[in-house]
């Protein structure tokens, strides 16, 4: 997990990335937090994740369904898997690219996504694309 910098003077301890290549296909994930969607006195954090998809393969693929895991603070664990994302199975020929932005509430200030797309070739062959581990972390949060 690497974090991004800003202006050149640190990092944002709020904002995350990760970047993992699967065959080709290229997927990285910027995750912050969101204070306009969270309500801490409520057990509420939310965070965005922008994940950005790049076939930098010789071969179309198609995505097809996601598998998530998501780990909170205190260590506990949800798995969400469903069709596509955002509504939506990219086909994706070499050179190509789709990005989109989710997000994930926790009832916590911290934890950790990680997970697979699993997507086809044009010829059937299946194959899980990796999502690499990243962080969830309300600013001012001591880990």
């Amino acid at each position: 997990m690497a974090q991004r910098p800003v202006g050149g003077l640190g990092y944002d301890p709020a904002m995350s990335t990760s970047e993992a290549t699967t065959r080709g296909v290229r997927v990285r994930v910027r995750a912050e937090f969101s204070p306009e969607h969270s309500s801490p006195a409520d057990d509420r954090w939310f965070f965005l994740y922008t994940v950005a998809i790049a076939n930098d393969g010789h071969e179309t693929v198609q995505l097809v369904t996601r598998h998530w895991i998501i780990t909170d603070g205190g260590g506990q664990v949800e798995e969400v898997r469903g069709p596509g994302v955002v509504g939506r199975q990219p086909i994706l020929e070499p050179g190509d690219s789709f990005e989109y932005t989710s997000g994930c509430p926790l009832r916590v200030p911290m934890g950790s996504m990680q997970g697979s797309y699993q997507m086809v070739t044009t010829t059937g062959e299946q194959f899980d694309a990796e999502i690499a581990p990243f962080t969830l972390k309300a600013p001012y949060t001591v880990h």
